[in-house]
């Protein structure tokens, strides 16, 4: 990031052709792309948009970044992988149940759900299947081996989907939402229902609640160093320390980005400690955590809706955003 006495980045940013509420603003390569709720799929190409429609019109419900790929999981049940040229892979059809989390993990491995139903597919094409004890939210792969994390009312599970074993449980009463794996791999942190975190450090499965949240959270972001976990939910961005052993437990988050409206994405930098923040009312502000310092990236615009989906760049030279009502953008930094 710029160390430049700036105020303000919004004349570094450039319009992009979004059209329809932003489901996934992301990076294949160095594309840019957007996947919008009306079943349609834009790559950026040297200033020229490619519109694609991988679920032939069905509505887009989610969307992750695999490698080179987009992963999206339509209405339709279906998972596709689009790639920068354009072409559609189709990795698996759901027969129309609707897919309720996607994520992308090692090895060109993948793993969704559709209600209680869980599924990994590995490189290779296997798909393995497991059944959780309720309706499934959030996934995430652990970074080391083949093993998948997911949460479900009252807890979650550890399930190594090439073993016979049965899935390791994290209990914690009540209803877990979205799922985030520390990058080390120490600790899993979920959202719950009844706007708080929870979180186990996994090698004694202690439990961790981080909570004083006037909302639910919806986004998590970790640190490039993994010592940090952003989150929405507030109008400050709730930023908790994870650097030692006990991680968040008896210490105080840290806030930035103060402001009279709701957070509803952040995303980290992945080469510094500068976090982008997003809000309801479509502003989005860079805080680094060093100084606290703060530039503006986008002004709230009325009827823009709020930010839905926010993406750095491998590099971290980019950053590219959506809004639910359609409009989108790429900050290129100095």
């Amino acid at each position: 990031m710029t160390t430049q006495a700036q105020t303000s980045l919004t004349q570094n940013v450039t319009a992009l052709d979004g059209g329809d509420h932003v489901i996934t603003a992301a990076f294949i390569g160095a594309h840019p792309v957007l996947a919008l709720a009306d079943g349609c799929v834009k790559i950026i190409t040297d200033g020229q948009t490619k519109s694609l429609a991988p679920h032939t019109g069905a509505p887009v419900l989610l969307g992750c970044v695999a490698g080179d790929t987009l992963l999206t999981g339509g209405e339709d049940g279906k998972i596709i992988a689009t790639s920068a040229d354009g072409s559609l892979t189709e990795l698996a059809d759901n027969k129309g149940r609707w897919v309720d989390a996607l994520v992308a993990g090692p090895a060109q491995s993948i793993a969704w759900s559709c209600g209680k139903s869980v599924f990994c597919r590995d490189g290779k094409g296997q798909i393995r299947t497991w059944d959780a004890p309720s309706s499934v939210r959030g996934l995430g792969f652990l970074p080391k081996g083949y093993r998948l994390a997911i949460a479900h009312y009252n807890g979650a599970s550890l399930w190594f989907p090439n073993s016979e074993a049965k899935p390791e449980s994290l209990d914690w009463k009540g209803s877990h939402l979205d799922l985030t794996v520390s990058p080390d791999g120490r600790f899993i942190v979920t959202s719950m229902q009844e706007n708080t975190l929870h979180g186990w450090r996994l090698a004694d499965k202690k439990d961790m609640r981080m909570s004083g949240y006037p909302s639910k959270v919806r986004s998590l972001s970790w640190s490039h160093d993994g010592q940090w976990l952003a989150t929405s939910g507030a109008e400050a961005a709730v930023i908790w320390p994870f650097k030692d052993k006990d991680g968040p437990m008896g210490k105080p988050p840290r806030e930035c980005g103060v402001r009279p409206a709701k957070i509803t994405q952040v995303a980290f930098h992945p080469k510094s400690l500068v976090l982008a923040i997003g809000y309801e009312d479509n502003c989005i502000l860079l805080c680094r955590l060093t100084d606290a310092a703060e530039l503006l990236v986008r002004r709230p615009v009325d009827g823009a809706g709020s930010i839905t989906s926010m993406a750095w760049d491998g590099a971290g030279k980019r950053l590219i955003f959506g809004t639910s009502e359609g409009q989108a953008g790429l900050l290129t930094l100095p």
